[in-house]
């Protein structure tokens, strides 16, 4: 698969050595030379200079034959213009930007641009560990609408199925570790002490979560 990360910043070079290091065919656009040197030595992807909504650096990075392109720089208008471009007129199927000010987030999503706001993402993340910390989720969907958490099974859900804690649209086990193996239950599945729940959860159902934890106050 290949990929093009135009900006070389912090969230850029992260990008494309997590993206390399699993293997993937990946150019990184930048306007400034020392900026690309970020990516270290090892680097095994390219490197380009050059502004990353110019049409011809864009064809010279791969863009005809991306499938990828990440839009990172530190400019939110830089952003969207090269993720408009890279969708609307050379067609690459996945195309991410960052952005800033979350105040523009819906505007691009009705452009057709999924954009990812570390402000906001982070605003979430923070709260819902103050707000509910005797869980910490390991992932975190969207905006912060829904979570994910690893938790063992308390002792008041042991003997009980998973239909006692699953909420239609709200609360999801969607997988059970046993004995370090996982497998996804059936609603009449039993918990069993020692279980590693998998639950997906929605924000606004972080309370009724809580409770049948029985870790409400």
């Amino acid at each position: 698969m290949k990929v093009i990360v135009m900006g070389c910043g912090r969230v850029g070079v992260q990008v494309s050595l997590l993206l390399t290091g699993e293997g993937y065919d990946v150019a990184v656009i930048d306007y400034d030379a020392s900026a690309l040197g970020r990516l270290g030595k090892d680097f095994k992807g390219r490197r380009i200079k050059g502004i990353g909504f110019d049409r011809d650096v864009l064809v010279e990075a791969g863009i005809e034959e991306a499938d990828g392109f990440a839009a990172t720089s530190s400019s939110d208008n830089a952003n969207i213009i090269a993720a408009r471009i890279a969708r609307n007129v050379f067609f690459v199927p996945h195309v991410v930007a960052r952005l800033f000010d979350p105040r523009r987030a819906e505007i691009y999503r009705r452009l057709g641009l999924t954009t990812i706001s570390s402000s906001t993402w982070g605003a979430e993340r923070i709260c819902g560990l103050l707000m509910h910390s005797e869980l910490d989720p390991v992932m975190m969907f969207g905006s912060g609408e829904a979570s994910l958490f690893y938790i063992e099974t308390p002792p008041q859900l042991v003997g009980n199925n998973v239909r006692s804690l699953n909420i239609a649209g709200e609360i999801q086990v969607t997988a059970i570790t046993r004995q370090n193996r996982a497998f996804v239950p059936l609603l009449g599945t039993e918990f069993q002490a020692g279980d590693i729940l998998h639950v997906t959860v929605l924000a606004s159902s972080m309370d009724r979560f809580k409770t049948l934890l029985g870790l409400s106050d």
